[in-house]
């Protein structure tokens, strides 16, 4: 087929490139090359094509899909007929970065929020005391401002966390095209 081998080169690029970038999601780079390559078949493919056409183990390719598909970066597929499990790429970059983004930032908000929610009362608390020695409280007094000023950083963060969800970040920084375009 003409041209057959620069459309392999030109996709492999991609491949290579997605392969290297996926650390920012949190994954190997072998998971990358699955998911670029899955991102090039226009039908969604089984763990056996997967591994047929990447040369890795089945149990890699079902480790790399399961964590792909934790990211919303891949879907489940149903084809009639097929009984084994398929697997697409999700269509919308942008949605799968939102979530990937809100994920990983509404747990770290949790879990700051939580802790300086306990860490501010307990500090509160020492203030308060009559038995804390002045030297305490003064640390303890600087403390809660410490702490004051990360509790508004994360209830911005949240904040912004809201804006990716609700895509008011698209008000921000518009598409160059519109999503019902692709």
């Amino acid at each position: 087929m003409e041209g057959k081998e620069a459309l392999d080169k030109a996709r492999e690029r991609i491949i290579e490139t997605i392969a290297q970038n996926i650390h920012l999601y949190g994954l190997t780079s072998s998971a990358g090359r699955q998911f670029g390559t899955m991102f090039f078949h226009d039908e969604p493919m089984t763990l056996d094509e997967m591994t047929e056409e990447l040369g890795m183990s089945k149990t890699s390719m079902s480790t790399s899909v399961r964590a792909l598909s934790d990211l919303k970066l891949v879907e489940r597929a149903w084809k009639r007929g097929v009984r084994k499990d398929l697997y697409q790429v999700k269509d919308d970059w942008y949605q799968s970065f939102i979530d990937l983004f809100s994920i990983k930032w509404r747990r770290s908000i949790s879990l700051h929020s939580t802790a300086i929610k306990k860490s501010l009362s307990e500090l509160e608390s020492l203030v308060e005391d009559p038995a804390t020695s002045e030297e305490v409280k003064e640390l303890a007094q600087q403390d809660v401002a410490r702490l004051e000023y990360i509790r508004d950083y994360f209830e911005w963060l949240d904040r912004l966390v809201d804006a990716f969800e609700h895509h008011k970040i698209f008000d921000l920084v518009p598409l160059t095209k519109d999503l019902k375009d692709k």
